[in-house]
């Protein structure tokens, strides 16, 4: 497929969903798409069936796991990158172990399900209650600077976002008794249809057109608000952002999203990384890179330096006879990994700079200094492995 769907979207559940609820809805996702049950489809529906399986098995295999889901909750598919999914390299496995190992013994695709009458795949949907509304999502951006993301940060960051209405605390109206049952769904949010398959009935349940799913029917509705139960307001969040993150990145804060109608679940806040550019510093992942520049003398004199770090500066001392070109490590002096496995190195790449003209006296002083054999090139001294090194790159 062109481009990864959220897990949760994948999987039909919401960011809330239990264990239970994650367990069910990829047990849904199985009978649905199975290879074992396209076995007798076209080439087309059998592909199709393969790649949605794939998809609902790899989003179960990071939501069913706390740390995982915790990563791509907070960072999105950034937090998982990397992490192990199924291994479908010798076939799909049986539908029937599938089910088994998902929820113990007794599940029997092959013959030992009764199809009869009132069966429906979805896995219970008579019992479903209202369909609990949810609040979009909000995307912004964060700015961050490098010593920020060194060590993480607090932000307060200013968005609009609907909020439950002050004048009817979000039901719509201002009188509970102007809130009925919905007359078509009987107040469940779905409406049924028994239908005949090759499986015998099955009974198919979708959302109520009437009341959207929400099982009630508002009358009179509040003036202010027009009966959504909701209002804009500019508002501040103050969110923290943890250490090591990078360009791009995005990271989730529950909740603070959109509120949604007459007391449903907030949707999202979700603030995508833009890292600053520094006045001294490259960034690669962990690691950063800075570039000093020395004086001929220093090179040949040897002298140390001060470099700056994100966290103060360090001396770094150069040996006579320094190159140039020349990189220092300074270990640990990088940017700590987001997932809090160490942290990168700090590169310091050293230039000798090279005046252009010369005064008369400093033009002497060099050219005595040109008449000695200890600063011309010689390779059969101790700077043959500087010029075998060199010349790897002509």
């Amino acid at each position: 497929m062109a481009e990864k769907r959220d897990y949760y979207e994948v999987l039909g559940i919401q960011k809330n969903a239990s264990e239970d609820d994650i367990k069910q809805a990829y047990r849904k996702a199985a009978l649905k798409w199975h290879p074992d049950r396209w076995v007798s489809g076209t080439d087309e529906e059998r592909k199709t069936a393969e790649e949605k399986f794939k998809e609902a098995s790899e989003a179960y295999s990071v939501l069913s796991d706390p740390q995982k889901k915790a990563k791509y909750d907070q960072f999105g598919f950034a937090g998982v990158d990397g992490a192990s999914g199924p291994d479908f390299s010798q076939g799909f496995g049986s539908l029937n172990d599938l089910l088994n190992n998902l929820f113990g013994g007794g599940f029997n695709f092959g013959g030992g399900f009764d199809f009869g009458s009132g069966f429906s795949f979805g896995g219970g949907g008579s019992q479903r209650g209202p369909r609990v509304m949810r609040g979009r999502d909000i995307r912004t951006r964060v700015r961050l600077t490098l010593e920020e993301i060194r060590t993480g940060c607090d932000k307060e960051v200013s968005i609009e976002r609907n909020r439950p209405c002050s004048e009817c605390n979000g039901r719509g109206t201002k009188n509970e008794s102007d809130i009925k049952t919905c007359p078509s769904c009987k107040g469940s949010g779905q409406v049924s249809q028994m239908a005949n398959s090759i499986f015998g009935r099955t009974m198919t349940y979708s959302t109520c057109p009437q009341c959207n799913g929400e099982g009630k029917i508002v009358n009179n509705p509040c003036r202010k608000c027009g009966g959504t139960g909701l209002e804009r307001k500019k508002e501040t969040v103050r969110v923290h952002i943890p250490a090591g993150v990078e360009n791009g990145m995005q990271i989730t804060v529950r909740g603070e999203g959109h509120a949604a109608p007459r007391g449903g679940i907030n949707g999202d806040l979700l603030l995508v990384v833009e890292e600053l550019q520094h006045s001294q510093f490259k960034r690669d992942g962990q690691n950063l890179f800075y570039t000093r520049v020395i004086s001929v003398t220093d090179a040949i004199l040897g002298t140390e330096l001060s470099i700056p770090c994100l966290d103060g500066t360090y001396k770094l001392k150069l040996e006579p006879g320094t190159q140039s070109g020349t990189v220092q490590r300074l270990r640990g002096k990088g940017l700590p990994s987001v997932n809090g496995y160490g942290s990168g190195d700090l590169y310091v790449k050293i230039l000798v700079w090279i005046p252009r003209k010369l005064k008369g006296s400093d033009k002497e002083a060099v050219e005595k200094l040109a008449a000695s054999s200890a600063i011309k090139p010689d390779p059969t001294r101790e700077d043959k492995n500087l010029f075998e090194k060199e010349s790897q790159y002509f």
